[in-house]
Parts: structure tokens; sequence; C-alpha cells
């Protein structure tokens, strides 16, 4: 069974100067974390997930290694998820995502998929985006095959 075979099409994407706002709408509708980010003739230029928008919140690395957690205040912290918000897709995302292509074995998939602790990723041929693929797609399409053969 190849990735074309369970991935999902007609992806919901964002463009570089959509507001980390709309991206996050969008994933609050479509019950997803990630958002593919395409160029104008459809080519993946990045992704946008839910840890991609939180991470501007966090203090830097060399801030927590030299802070105790104690004395950080979380409440304010949460008052930079505006500031954001009103940031645009292109300074939140994972530049040149690693993508698979349509043709890729379901298990290869999941395996790199579980190497890199993706739940999702974008299928892309030709540099162009094509579709997205879960971890949950893969399941189903690997089990309702069995399913359908009576396995």
């Amino acid at each position: 069974m190849q990735v074309q075979q369970v991935m999902s099409t007609g992806v919901l994407c964002a463009a570089p100067g959509d507001s980390v706002h709309s991206v996050v709408i969008h994933m609050l509708s479509r019950h997803c974390g990630a958002i593919p980010v395409v160029g104008t003739q459809h080519e993946l230029i990045g992704i946008v997930s839910v840890r991609d928008i939180m991470l501007p919140m966090y203090p830097k690395l060399g801030d927590y290694i030299h802070d105790n957690v104690g004395t950080r205040d979380f409440l304010a912290m949460e008052e930079g998820y505006d500031a954001v918000l009103a940031m645009k897709a292109e300074q939140v995302m994972t530049r040149n995502p690693l993508a698979l292509a349509p043709e890729t074995p379901v298990l290869e998939a999941a395996s790199l998929m579980g190497v890199k602790n993706f739940r999702r990723m974008p299928v892309a041929q030709d540099g162009r985006l094509v579709g997205m693929v879960s971890i949950g797609d893969i399941n189903r399409g690997l089990f309702f095959a069995r399913v359908r053969s009576g396995g």
C-alpha cells in the first residue's frame, strides 16, 4: 500500500503572508495540528504546526537553563499569544519540511514518522503539495485493507 492510497487531498493550505491567527482558525475548524504553507505555484515551502505557534511564547533555551521554572510568570507569557497571532505564517513555519512522495510505502512513511515524532506529513510530487498523510490515515488504510480482504 502506498501513501497516495491513504493520504488526504484537497488540503487546506496557508500562504506565507497569512496571519498566524487565520492559520489557527483553519486548524481548529479542520481539527488538525498542521497546515502546509505553499507558494503561488502550489509549491511546498513550509508547514505550520501547533508547536510552531506555541514556541515563540516560551523563553529561549539559554533563559530556561539559567532560570528556575518557579520564577517564571506563565500568565504573562500567555499574554504574548496575541503578538504571536499577529505574526505571519512565514515567521513561525518550519521551512522546507520533510515531505513524502505519493509512491512511498505506508509502512516506510509510518516508520519515518515514528523516528521523527511526526503525527502528519506533507506529500509532494516535483516539489508541489499533493496531499497530507497522518498516522491515523495510515492506520485506517491498513485496517480497512485487512477488513476488506477478510484478514
